[in-house]
């Protein structure tokens, strides 16, 4: 399995070199690291310690131009598991930018969780720009569930800015935690998408504005769906995968004009 994925980075990396050669765009590449989870594995909190440590390490190793943890920092949000968060998180060589899932800010969060999770950990949806392209961390918990008066502000902002960065006229990345849909664009709401409404409202909008991507979590095994030029992808974790999947993380690479991912395992001794 490395070596098809170190095949498939060469070629990948050969494509960057040709196509960016033309466009005079530098290459970048990204990854995409889902539910660290501390806490959620069977076998104990500190398999899930070590297991996020060694994802570091690997990723380090890669030196991406920066990680995104598409939320469930933690099982259980306190101020000792966000504090190992944390201390972990604080050995990437390069930015890490988080977005908040259910376990961080509770199923239906309210401004208690929120004030917790913002003072802890940070802001829970912002935006930022790299190499050309546009990227958009969300509050995903704020579509799930409607939160007086935090939902709608969310949802004002979400789309201000993603009209703005779709004027620029550049791909843009947006990063939740729950996915819109796992199987079928027109499947029925449950706890692991989004309701009909929302998710047609959000893909409709994506269509709008040069989504290319949509990158989540969540779901804790591998879900990746084609909607029109979009990929709404939701990886491997590093805590449990349900579909008994290896533990590891997605490193996505970026062109102007193409956007491609592959699996990177864990080192074998800790993806037992």
């Amino acid at each position: 399995m490395i070596y098809r994925f170190q095949n498939y980075l060469l070629f990948a990396l050969l494509v960057f070199v040709v196509s960016c050669t033309e466009k005079k765009q530098p290459p970048f590449s990204f990854v995409q690291l889902c539910d660290t989870q501390l806490g959620f594995d069977a076998d104990g909190y500190e398999q899930d310690v070590k297991k996020f440590k060694q994802a570091v390490k690997q990723i380090n190793e890669l030196n991406p131009d920066f990680v995104v943890i598409c939320g469930d920092l933690v099982n259980t949000p306190n101020d000792s598991s966000f504090s190992d968060f944390k201390d972990i998180m604080g050995g990437f060589t390069m930015p890490c930018y988080l977005t908040p899932g259910n376990h961080d800010i509770t199923n239906t969060p309210d401004s208690t969780s929120l004030s917790y999770y913002r003072e802890t950990i940070g802001k829970d949806y912002f935006e930022f720009e790299h190499k050309g392209y546009s990227f958009i961390v969300t509050n995903s918990q704020l579509w799930k569930a409607k939160v007086e008066n935090e939902s709608e502000k969310h949802d004002r902002w979400f789309k201000e800015t993603l009209k703005n960065q779709g004027l620029k006229k550049q791909p843009v990345v947006v990063v939740g935690h729950y996915p819109l849909y796992t199987k079928t664009p027109e499947e029925e709401e449950a706890y692991f998408n989004f309701s009909l409404e929302k998710r047609q409202e959000l893909l409709a909008l994506f269509q709008q504005n040069n989504v290319r991507a949509y990158l989540s979590g969540h779901t804790h095994q591998l879900t990746i769906n084609q909607y029109d030029n979009m990929q709404l992808v939701s990886g491997e974790t590093t805590s449990k995968n349900f579909d008994q999947r290896p533990f590891g993380f997605r490193l996505w690479l970026a062109t102007p004009d193409t956007l491609t991912q592959g699996f990177v395992p864990l080192q074998a001794e800790l993806a037992q």
